[in-house]
């Protein structure tokens, strides 16, 4: 089991209602998409940092490596944004030519890329609060009460059991390469990385397979039964959630006129 999902079973919050949780993702998550500006994208993710790492206790150090992988997506789609190619005008910050080629930006396009990448970001914070703090399972017994086709719930259970699965053995795959000197240069990792890609999707279907027999075996009919606790519902935490949402609603509603 990797450390993601020991930190959704060993936090801090791991006692507070799922519902909870999952309203308060949800709540801020959507202010931080609708909001014209980038402060309400800012505010959430400064709101579902304190959340993760002083209420759940989640170690800053773990949360920022989670959080990079997501920035160095945002950072390069956002480039195509900000920039512009083969074309400049007066109203451009500033153009450069290379061979040719005119790279030019404007203030709005910039103001363009940030918002853009507040959202994502703050959009993604939100998500990591609610991995990082709830398990599948229980986030599953939620959809399941919300009425959601069970097919598509068993699908979000086994397709997240198996992001573990196929990321554990493209990594034993990887340190046995390695300490073969797979990857010692630049040919040879080329090498080495299209074995890998290969074995791995090999891999991938017998875990599967094996995965269905053993539901089989354990008498699957067609839906996952697990065992569902009980959470008591907490008036305060309801309040705050409500109160939070409110306020995000307002400033992002209230601020399209302003520069932030």
């Amino acid at each position: 089991m990797l450390k993601l999902d020991c930190f959704a079973y060993t936090n801090a919050l791991r006692r507070v209602h799922p519902g909870e949780k999952l309203a308060f993702a949800l709540l801020s998550m959507t202010a931080c998409l609708a909001s014209a500006g980038p402060l309400v994208p800012l505010l959430v993710l400064a709101l579902m940092t304190v959340a993760i790492t002083r209420g759940a206790r989640v170690p800053g150090h773990v949360y920022l490596k989670l959080m990079l992988v997501p920035l160095g997506f945002a950072l390069a789609g956002v480039v195509t944004v900000a920039f512009n190619l083969g074309r400049a005008g007066s109203t451009y910050l500033f153009s450069i030519t290379v061979h040719g080629l005119t790279i030019s930006t404007s203030y709005a396009d910039l103001y363009r890329a940030g918002l853009i990448l507040a959202k994502s970001i703050g959009a993604t914070s939100c998500l990591y609060f609610l991995t990082l703090t709830t398990p599948v399972v229980e986030v599953a017994c939620l959809l399941r009460k919300a009425r959601l086709p069970a097919l598509w719930v068993e699908l979000l259970c086994l397709i997240y059991r198996f992001i573990f699965v196929v990321m554990e053995t493209a990594e034993k795959i990887y340190i046995s390469q390695s300490a073969r000197w797979g990857y010692s240069t630049l040919k040879n990792a080329y090498r080495s990385l299209g074995q890998l890609v290969s074995v791995l999707l090999v891999r991938s279907l017998h875990h599967s397979r094996a995965l269905y027999t053993a539901l089989l075996a354990r008498g699957y009919d067609g839906e996952l039964q697990v065992l569902e606790e009980r959470f008591e519902v907490s008036r305060k935490n309801w309040a705050f959630i409500t109160g939070t949402g409110a306020v995000l609603f307002f400033l992002g509603l209230a601020g399209r006129g302003w520069p932030f």
